[in-house]
């Protein structure tokens, strides 16, 4: 009785947090272009790196964080895996298309396998990059923790402003934690 309880409540937790899907959807390119044109360089330089997964190292990643110093940065911890990343999805790509030139936006996935994480962006584009960190490396050296989803906000100093464990549910309230955190 014990195992088969063990076993339907481990099904449950797996289910939570890797059996949600959303549906795939994306903004058309020309709201894309139109609402990110003008970005300053540092910023359209992440742009010009759109939905890619990108290999390196933490000192690769804390390079890109030194050059966007000056822009507040926002790094998004996820994995393909993990329901809660995908519902929050959409929640970035719209608070991106509205602060996308005064705002750095990174991805950071995390314990991810690489094929799963392309197809996941795929479905779900977004308009910046994101670094693998299948080791976490990268993840604890700027305090993301261990929770998936988890949000990391820089200020203009390139200083880690507030994490934030947990998905967002809606756009306006990641835009308020960026007018709060990262400036």
């Amino acid at each position: 009785m014990q195992t088969t309880l063990l076993a339907l409540v481990l099904a449950a937790l797996l289910a939570g947090c890797g059996g949600s899907k959303s549906a795939c959807s994306s903004p058309s390119k020309s709201a894309i272009a139109s609402a990110l044109k003008g970005a300053p360089p540092q910023i359209a330089s992440l742009h010009a790196q759109a939905n890619q997964l990108i290999g390196g190292s933490k000192s690769d990643f804390q390079g890109r964080l030194a050059k966007l110093r000056g822009t507040p940065v926002v790094v998004n911890k996820w994995a393909s895996w993990c329901g809660p990343c995908r519902g929050e999805f959409p929640v970035f790509q719209k608070a991106d298309l509205q602060l996308g030139k005064k705002v750095a936006f990174l991805g950071l996935d995390a314990q991810d396998n690489d094929g799963d994480a392309r197809k996941f962006l795929g479905c779900l584009p977004v308009t910046y990059p994101s670094y693998r960190d299948p080791d976490l490396k990268i993840s604890s050296s700027i305090q993301a923790g261990i929770a998936f989803p988890t949000t990391i906000f820089f200020d203009r100093n390139g200083k880690v402003a507030y994490a934030h464990p947990g998905p967002y549910k809606t756009a306006n309230d990641l835009i308020a934690d960026i007018k709060r955190y990262a400036r």
